[in-house]
């Protein structure tokens, strides 16, 4: 996420066998604990947590620059951008397979 996505690692620490690391993207205040696959099961899961489902919404002032942005890292947009009346929005993988929305909210 830090290397190929361009977000702020906001902590990383070891807690015994496993590690606590939070990463954000660049100008956000919420962030997200990773947490490495522990095992056969959660390895097969990785991209899947969610069901197939969306798992995250990454909000956008500038939609163009940043589904170019991602997509030169590595992830892989599923459509193209759609313009609903909620804002401009495309669902694409990062580059470890989970599902997000891109969405540059208009000016509702």
């Amino acid at each position: 996420f830090v290397a190929r996505l361009g977000f702020d690692l906001v902590e990383d620490f070891p807690m015994g066998k496993k590690r606590w690391v939070v990463v954000r993207p660049k100008g956000c205040e919420t962030g997200l604990l990773l947490g490495r696959a522990d095992g056969k099961n959660q390895t097969l899961a990785i991209g899947n947590q969610s069901g197939g489902r969306v798992a995250f919404i990454l909000h956008s002032d500038d939609f163009e620059a940043d589904a170019k942005h991602i997509v030169n890292a590595g992830g892989v947009f599923e459509e193209d951008r759609r313009d609903e009346v909620y804002g401009k929005v495309a669902v694409f993988r990062d580059p470890f397979g989970n599902r997000w929305d891109l969405l540059q909210p208009s000016n509702i």
